[in-house]
């Protein structure tokens, strides 16, 4: 068959090829980017289904809105607000199939073959992904450990005059890095500046694990004046609630929302109605706080137990940040005392002793560090990551 020449430059995602290594029983992976399942809210979402089909049944089992829900759009515009954003109201968000599809509708309305787009090295695979697919050369600026560095990526943004600048600026996957308060200023500056669209993908926000991180890039929106015209945020109930609702959203300049409603009238016409009735209900009822608390609390005890354990087991073998919220640790192979440090073998040396983590290549656009990886701590509970970790060290150690 004759495929279109924009498949050429993608290809299937490490991390779902990995995934098919993983059949091997007892294997204990690090690899995956879910919330844990043990942590849903099952009563409370069952809840919500059920006064979805008894208050809103016509409405929740019909055809929608491209929009989405107007009833959901009021609350996720005020869970948003409630975590500083002035000005986010209900016309001015859209709901998307998950966070993913608001990427996949910015690609389509803003990149042509050919355009620049600047990501953080390393950043969301299936990010890179998305805007290769539309034709975009995906150019990498470089992050420490509090996020990118804003310095070099004003050198980026002048040289190249990207089409959009990609940032998680909170917990980011897979780095875990914070963005500091500072530099998320300094990056609503610049996209004033340069005229530049940024922007915030924030699925892991809420997911700190003691004090709440900056405001994000939209709450500080309101102190930079021109900013909100050259921002774009993305927000998700999939690491919060649920993944399987596939609940996101858009909030964007007006000229750019009606563009993205109008590609996903083209793609799925809306977003299920009955998903969308569901989350309404549950964050009416009031139920997200307590759920917030209740992974909070259990991916932080988590994260500790997983770098306590890399500490304890591969020492100065390894070098990381400590995360301050998210689902991720990401690790480098120093290479110390003469130790491996290429993440790819050791991939595949620790499939051979039982645990699975993902190699960090494929998170770069441009300038792969092949000393890198990053590992999950969300999905295992704490005797799993302290036998997860060991096999990693007689893994580096074979």
């Amino acid at each position: 068959m004759q495929f279109a020449q924009r498949l050429d430059n993608v290809e299937t995602s490490a991390i779902r090829e990995l995934f098919k290594l993983l059949g091997k029983p007892g294997i204990i992976s690090f690899a995956g980017g879910f919330p844990d399942s043990a942590m849903f809210d099952v009563a409370g979402i069952q809840d919500a289904s059920q006064k979805a089909l008894a208050q809103d049944a016509g409405l929740a089992l019909q055809y929608g809105a491209t929009e989405g829900f107007m009833p959901l759009r009021e609350q996720l515009a005020a869970f948003t607000a409630a975590k500083g954003a002035k000005d986010v109201y209900a016309d001015n968000l859209v709901v998307t199939t998950g966070s993913q599809q608001a990427l996949d509708l910015l690609g389509k309305c803003m990149i042509s073959p050919g355009d620049k787009v600047i990501v953080e090295g390393p950043t969301f695979l299936a990010t890179i992904q998305c805007f290769r697919l539309y034709g975009a050369e995906v150019i990498s600026a470089p992050i420490d450990s509090q996020g990118v560095i804003v310095d070099e990526l004003e050198k980026l943004i002048a040289e190249h005059q990207p089409k959009l600048v990609y940032l998680i600026p909170t917990f980011g996957n897979p780095s875990g890095a914070t963005l500091s308060l500072e530099r998320r200023q300094r990056v609503l500056e610049l996209a004033v500046k340069y005229q530049t669209l940024v922007v915030e993908d924030d699925p892991y926000g809420d997911l700190y694990f003691d004090a709440p991180p900056p405001a994000s890039l939209l709450a500080l929106s309101s102190e930079v004046p021109g900013s909100r015209d050259w921002l774009a945020h993305c927000g998700s109930l999939s690491k919060v609630l649920s993944p399987g609702l596939r609940i996101g959203w858009l909030i964007a300049p007006p000229e750019l929302l009606a563009k993205a409603v109008m590609c996903k009238q083209f793609s799925d016409a809306h977003t299920s109605t009955f998903a969308q009735a569901t989350a309404a209900h549950y964050l009416l009822a009031g139920h997200m706080p307590a759920t917030l608390a209740k992974v909070r609390k259990v991916y932080a005890q988590r994260a500790q137990t997983m770098i306590a354990a890399l500490r304890s087991e591969l020492g100065d073998a390894v070098a990381f940040t400590e995360p301050q919220g998210g689902l991720f640790l990401w690790v480098r192979l120093t290479g110390a005392h003469g130790a491996l440090a290429d993440a790819n073998v050791l991939a595949k040396q620790a499939i051979a002793q039982g645990v699975a983590f993902v190699p960090g290549a494929p998170f770069f656009s441009q300038h792969p560090d092949l000393s890198t990886f990053r590992l999950s701590f969300a999905t295992a509970d704490e005797d799993k990551i302290r036998e997860g970790v060991a096999r990693l060290a007689k893994a580096l150690r074979a």
